[in-house]
């Protein structure tokens, strides 16, 4: 999405909801690209690393200890620890909502716009409310919906049955590399079918609108009229 708006993420701060394995893991791919990861939260709270999310220590309390993001401020001078909500206030470029439905709200869209940020993708099942989405869109901001930003895990799933059914074992490399694939054809489809309907830009209805063609050109192919 940022490569085709002349755009990229390498250099960029990155804010991102949520500690669990899409919030963990979107850090991971944010960082391997080359952006800065600056904050994370749980259901308590959440921290603004300046320096950076550790990844390492992220992943030990979080995977390991299973712990509370508060015990990350403490294993670091760099972070602050704050209670409630407040990731969205944070200054960045990119923001990553990966926690739960509804949890970037208007004046979370508000705060991000006007701290100049140019893109939001959904990693969790609807983060982002209506009223945001459409206020983040009027404002010039890049939206990826949820619909097929958050596609990578059933992608994944799917490339685990591909794996079990002829006998395989790729490696993460590997699979990594199909899984970007996949998410760059997913982008490329609902960049299209926005063109197409002259929706140009609009990434939720080329979405929305690619996604009705695949489940209609499923249903044909079955046979249905």
């Amino acid at each position: 999405m940022l490569k085709c708006n002349g755009k990229d993420i390498k250099g960029k701060t990155v804010t991102i909801s949520g500690s669990g394995n899409v919030a963990i893991y979107a850090a991971e791919k944010a960082a391997q690209l080359g952006a800065k990861v600056v904050t994370v939260s749980d259901s308590n709270g959440w921290i603004y690393d300046a320096e950076g999310i550790d990844l390492g220590l992220l992943k030990e309390i979080k995977e390991v200890k299973r712990a509370r993001l508060t015990e990350y401020a403490k294993a670091r001078p760099s972070a602050k620890y704050h209670e409630g909500r407040g990731v969205w206030s944070v200054p960045c470029d990119v923001a990553l909502p990966c926690a739960t439905q509804n949890e970037l709200h208007l004046e979370d869209a508000k705060a991000l716009v006007s701290n100049g940020c140019i893109a939001v993708a959904e990693g969790a099942n609807m983060p982002t409310t209506l009223e945001a989405t459409e206020y983040l869109q009027k404002n010039g901001v890049l939206f990826a919906p949820g619909k097929a930003a958050n596609a990578g895990g059933v992608a994944t799933s799917a490339l685990e049955m591909s794996q079990n059914s002829e006998r395989l074992s790729w490696s993460f490399e590997e699979v990594d590399a199909k899984l970007q694939g996949i998410m760059v054809n997913i982008f490329h489809n609902l960049d299209n079918a926005a063109k197409k309907y002259g929706h140009e830009g609009d990434y939720v209805v080329g979405a929305n609108i690619a996604g009705f063609e695949k489940v209609a050109d499923a249903m044909i192919a079955q046979g249905v009229c």
